[in-house]
């Protein structure tokens, strides 16, 4: 028996050396082959170079960030597309006109590359850092550690909006959108922090620079503000407003402010005591977190531990939790949050009291609001499930432990270890949801939507609108 299989081996060997017949790669294919990640299984699943750092739907691809390369594949297929060298990639624009931006740690400049050719359409060599969104692409350079300019580009354009002074940017390793001042959103288990991909451009952003906050208008350009925090403050911008947060230490515990400050005038617009923005640790009050918040909107707790989602425009409580119940998503028009008997999350319209839908969960159930799903977490069994945002009818359902990484409007990637697969959201071949407020074919961060100024992609208070009157705030 053992000469009978040594001698079989042998001839296999010497017909794979001839190039008789090699079972050895097909051999090596059953052994590799990889489990499907969910059930039912996905439309296509792929193993990628190394383990993402990000993945994002761009148009017809899918683009997967790694550690030192970048790669796109087919939406429709997983095929791989192209691939390149880079430590980082961000996705700027809409679902028409969407590009990558790719560069190099300690090394000016990036490209953009087409998503779905990897062909470069624009090239710079000077700028240190990049800030994508769906509407606008910002990038800034420096001739020294003092004299910065920033430049705004149409994804897809070949000049500049506009450009703005800085002195400086913020120091360290720039790369792709380091950190403004603005809002940290709520993170969940298995769902990736980026899964909703870029977002509009907001109306203003704020620059840290030397311990100041530079207030820059987005449809514009105009350094609007340049203002330095008091000792217990922390600055913020949000909604286009900016918010002076203070934090005093007295009697053993921490008393809150919020003051909310006109971008033109610097007059107060609102303002609100007690309310706690979650942006100081236990030591002193002394804030090092920006608040909790989605876009246009602020996440805060009440002195009797209710949490409250606050309109950063105009101060209005838009939400308040019941006791018991924890906020777990959150955008510019509805919250998601757990039930306070932990057996479901409730989606609720912000600023009414109407239940856009209710669905069975655990009390460890986590979300994420996109515009195309809400996806929803849990655990015990593992499950993803896919919701209409407004009504919750259920796009998908999956036994998975895998990770949602990436929704698009037809679909959602999901992900484990170095496996990628691609699941197709039910109907997805009907009518689709609205196009987020600054996708492809709208006119950029100050302009209207296709269907005019009240359908959402002016923001709930219209300051992404032109103001007929001349002010942003008007």
């Amino acid at each position: 028996m053992r000469g009978g299989l040594l001698l079989g081996l042998a001839v296999v060997v010497a017909l794979a050396a001839t190039g008789v017949w090699n079972p050895f790669p097909g051999l090596w294919d059953w052994v590799d082959r990889s489990e499907p990640i969910s059930e039912p299984d996905v439309v296509w699943q792929q193993r990628v170079g190394g383990t993402p750092r990000s993945v994002t739907i761009a148009g017809d691809a899918v683009v997967v960030e790694q550690r030192t390369r970048v790669e796109a594949r087919s939406l429709a297929t997983g095929a791989q597309l192209w691939e390149r060298k880079a430590d980082w990639a961000a996705v700027a624009g809409g679902d028409r006109d969407p590009v990558v931006a790719v560069g190099k740690l300690l090394v000016k400049g990036y490209e953009l590359l087409d998503p779905t050719t990897g062909a470069t359409r624009r090239r710079d060599d000077d700028a240190v850092a990049v800030w994508t969104y769906r509407n606008l692409l910002l990038d800034a350079r420096c001739t020294d550690a003092t004299d910065c300019t920033l430049s705004a580009w149409d994804p897809r354009g070949t000049a500049p909006l506009w450009t703005a002074f800085l002195p400086g940017v913020h120091s360290g390793l720039l790369a792709d959108n380091p950190g403004l001042r603005g809002t940290r959103r709520l993170t969940a288990t298995r769902i990736d922090d980026g899964v909703a991909g870029a977002e509009a451009a907001p109306p203003l952003l704020g620059f840290p620079v030397d311990g100041r906050v530079h207030v820059v208008d987005t449809a514009t350009g105009r350094v609007l503000q340049n203002v330095e925090p008091d000792r217990e403050e922390r600055l913020s911008v949000v909604g286009g407003r900016l918010l002076r947060i203070a934090a005093r230490s007295q009697d053993g515990t921490c008393y809150f402010a919020i003051s909310a400050r006109d971008s033109a005038t610097g007059q107060e617009a609102w303002q609100r005591a007690g309310i706690n923005l979650r942006t100081a640790d236990s030591a002193g009050c002394v804030q090092r977190e920006d608040p909790q918040g989605a876009r246009n909107v602020l996440i805060g707790v009440a002195p009797d531990g209710r949490e409250a989602v606050i309109d950063g425009y105009d101060g209005r409580l838009l939400w308040v939790g019941a006791a018991g119940t924890k906020l777990i998503a959150v955008d510019d028009r509805s919250a998601v949050f757990r039930a306070a008997d932990k057996r479901s999350v409730i989606a609720r319209e912000l600023g009414t009291e109407k239940v856009l839908w209710t669905r069975q969960a655990s009390g460890k159930a986590t979300a994420a609001l996109t515009p195309y799903a809400a996806v929803v977490a849990d655990e015990k069994p593992s499950r993803l499930a896919a919701l209409d945002p407004r009504t919750g009818r259920e796009l998908a359902a999956l036994r998975t432990s895998a990770n949602a990484l990436a929704v698009g409007s037809q679909g959602m990637i999901i992900g484990e270890g170095r496996e990628i697969g691609y699941v197709r959201f039910g109907g997805a071949s009907g009518s689709s949801p609205a196009r987020p407020p600054g996708d492809g074919g709208n006119p950029g961060p100050g302009g209207p939507g296709p269907d005019g100024p009240n359908n959402g992609d002016c923001g709930p208070k219209r300051e992404l609108c032109p103001d007929p009157g001349g002010g942003k705030d008007g």
